[in-house]
């Protein structure tokens, strides 16, 4: 059976559970309502172009924190990776910063650089480094020495062993930790949106929808397209990981 028949099965009999629940009267149907009522909001939201500049705030400063955390996490992966001296001297200060929170950062991040999309932006990249940069590290542990040395005695010096050795080794594990890193940085977005109160943003609409009169059926609407949105962007990436590294079994092993 195709993976996406599986996944739309299994979708379908959450979606009918999660009605049953309702019509059964175990929840309370204005407390949470039933996937017909969410279904009905979310029409009318795809419609609606003030939700659709939210959508397209979000999406944006999710499309600005990745790229720079690649370019952020990559080069730092690999000189920690090849330079153990390096590693050493900074383990201290990444173990200290990695278990931090990005939402713990937000006060400070406001008062750093200020409210607006620069805030999202900033802390989505800060909690998207480390799985890329962490899984870069590992893939430069498990490059074959003998790569190395052969690259060593036909004259490569240590930039050039990194940029033809250990970065086609590590795309594998560096593309897995982007595909990680891209979750991340959606839910760090709409999170900083929701709870420092952004202009525009799926986390500000579904502040501005639970408060007052409390409209659940709309917060749900806008968690749907946001969970949507993440299942394509993981999905495209798989499908974009098992094609170009096919002969990989790090990419394989994690579709």
């Amino acid at each position: 059976m195709p993976k996406i028949v599986r996944n739309l099965i299994g979708l379908a009999g959450f979606f009918a559970i999660w009605e049953g629940v309702v019509k059964l009267g175990l929840v309370n149907e204005h407390s949470v309502p039933p996937p017909h009522v969410v279904a009905a909001r979310l029409a009318e939201l795809v419609v609606d172009t003030s939700f659709r500049k939210d959508v397209i705030a979000t999406v944006l400063a999710w499309a600005i924190a990745l790229p720079i955390a690649v370019g952020i996490a990559v080069p730092a992966g690999l000189l920690l990776g090849s330079i153990p001296g390096a590693r050493v001297a900074t383990k201290a200060v990444v173990e200290f910063l990695r278990p931090i929170p990005s939402v713990a950062l937000i006060p400070a991040a406001i008062i750093a650089i200020g409210g607006g999309p620069s805030t999202k932006i900033t802390l989505a990249v800060y909690a998207s480094v480390w799985p890329i940069m962490f899984n870069t590290i590992y893939a430069i542990d498990e490059i074959d020495t003998l790569l190395v040395d052969t690259a060593r005695s036909f004259g490569c010096g240590r930039i050039k062993v990194m940029a033809r050795v250990a970065l086609p080794s590590a795309l594998p594990f560096v593309f897995t930790g982007i595909r990680l890193s891209a979750a991340i940085a959606l839910i760090v977005v709409i999170t900083v949106e929701y709870v420092a109160g952004a202009l525009l943003g799926i986390g500000k609409f579904a502040l501005a929808a639970s408060e007052g009169s409390g409209r659940l059926d709309l917060v749900l609407a806008a968690t749907v397209v946001a969970g949507a949105f993440g299942y394509l962007v993981n999905e495209g990436l798989e499908r974009l990981g098992r094609y170009w590294f096919r002969w990989s079994t790090v990419v394989r092993g994690t579709s």
